[in-house]
Order: structure tokens, then C-alpha cells, then sequence
């Protein structure tokens, strides 16, 4: 690969007449852009503004932990780590004694008066730090309405980037004949067309989120699926991890899915909230085959999207992934060794207005643009988008995956 103005010099003696096939063989197979050639069937979002951004709500369920000292079977005044979500009427399960309390008042933010054992289980003492979890609400007859409990929305934007490929070619290359090949025009269109997608596809992966200046314009760079699923901000705040994982030297079934099965703790799309899309490098995906081979428990079975995307299917016990081996994953070693799950229920892309990919020719007869006086024809390709991924904690990454184990 070069850079500038294709002449003849670019021409190689290969392309003499010999006994060659009508078309050149493109070697990037199930596509070089799988991620965002799929954000045409997920639909498109329209930015207005150069940083662009929404808010996700994530719904509560309200509990509480009592605090180190435990409780006494005797007990209707608890000392717990936290009131934040706790309500009069509230009923809520003892987890290690299955006993069912009801809340009277809420004394401060670490006090809290309960009626015990509500229900068929009989009050017992409780352990230190054992949490208890709402099982739903109870109010007498002609009682006062309740307090309302709120979910703070959290705010997630993303900057748009400015994505630009160009083709040229000298007027002498254009009416060179060759052999192989649609026209040397049609060609290098094709050309810029495969770059300009494949570097859009790895910005939606690896695309790390910054604003600034450069040669003295602004400059913005979006943050892709990797960056924000890495980002812990970006998670509900019961969450204390993101789903990034490393593999070992060995990778078994157990450690999969513990890899795996966060991604399905929580939906923005109860339709499709047991799948998920799976990219994977080549040596990747003969981990996760060698890992089911080892086990015995399950085997990839070959499927086709409705538009022609090969897949095959990895199901757990959790949920299903539909594995896409990714042409650009297998272009460098580390990356053959990487699987990105991706919720395509809530990802998709969002244009800058009307910067959906800009075609702008010169020295093209009906489309020209200031050529500058060349002895070529070209154009450029541009365009201005931005990721969006509403829910971070239903991807996942992992690296390294190297072989797989029994286990």
C-alpha cells in the first residue's frame, strides 16, 4: 500500500497480457466492515452537534446490607450501610433466613424500623452483613400514598469523527488498458471505498474518545465499543467491575462464561435479551471450538444472517452468541486472539446531520470539484459520525484467548 496519485508507475508488470482471471480476487472474506456494514439494518441516529449523547435509566431494586454487628431475633430497629432506597410499605427477604420483614419508618440513613417475620417464616437472628432484598410492597386499607423513589438518569456522549479517503489516478492510467480488473477508475473507487469502511469498522472497536486541535482546526476522535466497555463510569452504580477479561494460558468452559455471562445481566430489549454478536479473531475461535470439543457440552453450529453474514452459534447457559469470525481481527496477532460481544439491540451509529458518506469527484464529467489545474481524476470520501452504545455492560471484551481447556 502507497500513498498519492496512482500513475503508471504504479503499474506492475503482472497486469501485462497473460492468462488471468476477468477480476481481481478481494481478499477480505465475509466482508471488512461486518460491525458497520450491520448499523444499515439496527437503523441510524441523527447527531445535531459535534459531542452527541443520550441517558440511560437503569431500574432499581431497592435492598439493604445489615451492618457488622447483625441482629437480634428480637430486633425491629435495624442498623444497616445505607437507607438510599428504602421506603415505608416495603417488604423486603432476609436472604440467609428467608424471613420476610416489612418497613415502618425510616430513622436516618443508617436506621431503619421494621415489623419482623411478615409471613410464614418466624423471625431469627441475622448475621453480620447479610443483605436483604425487596419482594415487593404492602399498604393498609385508606392508607397514605407512598414516596416515589427516582432513578437519576446517567448521562453518555460520544464525539463525532471525521472519517476521509481519497482515490486518484492520472488521466494517462485512466486510459491505460489492463487485463485484469474492472477500469483502473472503477477499481481505485473501489479501493477508497473498502479503506473508508474497514477504518470507520475499527474506530467502532478501538476508537478512543478525545477533542482538541490539530493543525490549528478542531480535531475529535469517537470512542469506540472497547474504550466504553472498559469505562466503569458508564455502568449502573451497583456494578464494581467491567467486562474485560484477559485470558490465562488456557482457557476452559467455566472460565468462558464467566467472561461471558455478564453481558446478559442486563437488556435495553427484552426480544433479544438472551443474544448477543460475538466478533472474534481466527485463533480465537478455535479456542471457543476446542473448549466445546473439550467438554463435551456443546458444538458451533454454521448459520447465515438474512443479508448474507456467516455466523456460527455458541449457546451457555445464559443466553446465545451468534460468532462472527472478523476479517480485520485476523490482520495482526494480537488481535486473532480477541472476541468483542456486542449487544446489537442497542448500538448503531449517529450521522452529523447530513454527513452520511460524502462522495466528491474532480475532473468527472457532471461532478466536478476544483481539480487544481491536475492531469488526474479522483474524489474523496467523507464522512462524520459518532458510536452509540446505550448500554455498555451488555458487551464484553476479551484478550488473549490462546487455547482451549477441559474444565
Amino acid at each position: 500500500m502507497s500513498t498519492g496519485i496512482f500513475t503508471t508507475h504504479n503499474l506492475t508488470t503482472d497486469l501485462a497480457r497473460k492468462s488471468f482471471a476477468a477480476m481481481i480476487t478481494r481478499l477480505m472474506p465475509n466482508g471488512s466492515a461486518p460491525l458497520f456494514g450491520l448499523t444499515s439494518m439496527l437503523g441510524e441516529d441523527t447527531a445535531v452537534a459535534t459531542e452527541h449523547g443520550f441517558f440511560t435509566k437503569t431500574m432499581l431494586f431497592p435492598q439493604f446490607q445489615v451492618s457488622a454487628a447483625g441482629q437480634l431475633a428480637a430486633d425491629t430497629t435495624f442498623t444497616v450501610v445505607s437507607t438510599a432506597q428504602l421506603l415505608p410499605g416495603q417488604i423486603h427477604r432476609i436472604d440467609s433466613t428467608g424471613e420476610n420483614v416489612i418497613i415502618n419508618s425510616v430513622i436516618s440513613a443508617t436506621q431503619v424500623s421494621v415489623t419482623r417475620g411478615v409471613g410464614s417464616v418466624a423471625a431469627a437472628a441475622i448475621g453480620a452483613n447479610i443483605y436483604a432484598y425487596q419482594v415487593g410492597n404492602a399498604y393498609e386499607e385508606a392508607s397514605l400514598r407512598p414516596n416515589s423513589l427516582i432513578i437519576n438518569p446517567v448521562r453518555i456522549t460520544n464525539y463525532t469523527q471525521i472519517f476521509r479517503n481519497t482515490w486518484a489516478v492520472s488521466d494517462t492510467i485512466r486510459a491505460t488498458q489492463t487485463i485484469a480488473g474492472d477500469t483502473n477508475v472503477a477499481e481505485s473507487r473501489q479501493d477508497c471505498a473498502a479503506f473508508h469502511a474497514a477504518d470507520i469498522e475499527k474506530a467502532l472497536f478501538f476508537g478512543q474518545k478525545t477533542q482538541g486541535t490539530r493543525n490549528g482546526q478542531a480535531f475529535r476522535t469517537l470512542g469506540g465499543l472497547i474504550e466504553i466497555t472498559g469505562t466503569l463510569g458508564y455502568y449502573p452504580s451497583y456494578m464494581s467491575s467491567v467486562n474485560i477479561t484477559t485470558a490465562g494460558a488456557t482457557t476452559n468452559l467455566t472460565q468462558l462464561e464467566a467472561a461471558l455471562d455478564p453481558v446478559f445481566n442486563q437488556t435495553t430489549d427484552p426480544k433479544g435479551a438472551n443474544e448477543r454478536t460475538l466478533f472474534v479473531g481466527g485463533v480465537a475461535k478455535k479456542v471457543i471450538t476446542a473448549i466445546g470439543r473439550l467438554n463435551g457440552t456443546y458444538t458451533l453450529v454454521d448459520g447465515q444472517t438474512s443479508f448474507g453474514l456467516q455466523f456460527s452459534t455458541f449457546k451457555t447457559s445464559r443466553g446465545t452468541f451468534r460468532i462472527i469470525e472478523h476479517p480485520l481481527f485476523n490482520s495482526n496477532v494480537s488481535w486473532q486472539k480477541m472476541a468483542v460481544a456486542v449487544d446489537l439491540a442497542s448500538f448503531n451509529v449517529a450521522y452529523l446531520g447530513d454527513r452520511k458518506t460524502q462522495n466528491k469527484e474532480f475532473n468527472q464529467d457532471g461532478n466536478c470539484a476544483d481539480d487544481n489545474g491536475i492531469d488526474a481524476v479522483g474524489g474523496t470520501l467523507t464522512t462524520e459520525l459518532t458510536a452509540v452504545i446505550k448500554n455498555p455492560p451488555a458487551n464484553a471484551v476479551i484478550y488473549n484467548l490462546t487455547a482451549g481447556a477441559a474444565g
